[in-house]
């Protein structure tokens, strides 16, 4: 069933609000999550001189803007939980903008890459393909952006008071693909286990310079 304008804000309201209000318990339990493979993977691909401008997309409180910050980069996040953008502005030091997937505006080709790890699930399937062609034009020509999402078989409704998504790896590449990026590399997390004990498709693209 189709969603209407006010189900998705909806959708964004309660899952933001949800993440509002354990702000400081989910900071204080992911501060120390190790995803320096996720940004490797993304920065290995970019081709483009250092200092790159990357664009983190739900930034949470700002652990990995700080990480990029570290590795001489120019990080902005991206984030509309109000107590995110102030815990990742004070933490991080960059730039965020307080932007829902619901309603963005992202200016034109102005990062080399994006790095949307564990955010883009909770984007409604139906608006999925709008976000993408944002991120996509959001990208300079030849930009990067990795994505790492909990997989499943298309389920997709509420959990927990958070809306998600769950892709399986084919319907994610028909869904990036339509946006117009092309696949370089995809691998499951965490690393050394067996598959049914790695519940995370990590995935990293590149802008083709017209969505197809």
């Amino acid at each position: 069933m189709a969603l209407s304008p006010d189900d998705l804000a909806h959708i964004a309201t309660h899952t933001l609000a949800h993440y509002s209000a354990q702000a400081e318990q989910f900071w204080s339990g992911t501060r120390d999550h190790d995803v320096s493979q996720n940004i490797d993977a993304l920065l290995r691909y970019i081709d483009a001189p250092a200092p790159l401008a990357i664009l983190d997309v739900g930034c949470g409180p700002g652990r990995d803007l700080r990480t990029f910050v570290n590795l001489g980069h120019h990080a902005t996040g991206l984030e509309a939980s109000p107590q995110f953008v102030a815990m990742a502005r004070a933490h991080s030091g960059c730039e965020v903008l307080a932007q829902s997937f619901v309603d963005l505006d992202l200016p034109d080709a102005r990062f080399d890459g994006i790095f949307a790890n564990a955010s883009l699930f909770h984007v409604p399937s139906q608006l999925l393909p709008r976000v993408l062609q944002q991120l996509h034009a959001t990208l300079k020509s030849g930009g990067v952006l990795f994505s790492s999402n909990p997989r499943g078989e298309g389920q997709e409704g509420w959990q927990g008071g958070r809306y998600v998504v769950f892709h399986d790896l084919t319907a994610w590449r028909t869904f990036m693909a339509d946006a117009g990026f092309m696949e370089l590399l995809h691998y499951y997390r965490p690393e050394g286990l067996p598959r049914a004990q790695q519940p995370w498709l990590a995935s990293v693209w590149r802008k083709l310079e017209a969505p197809t």
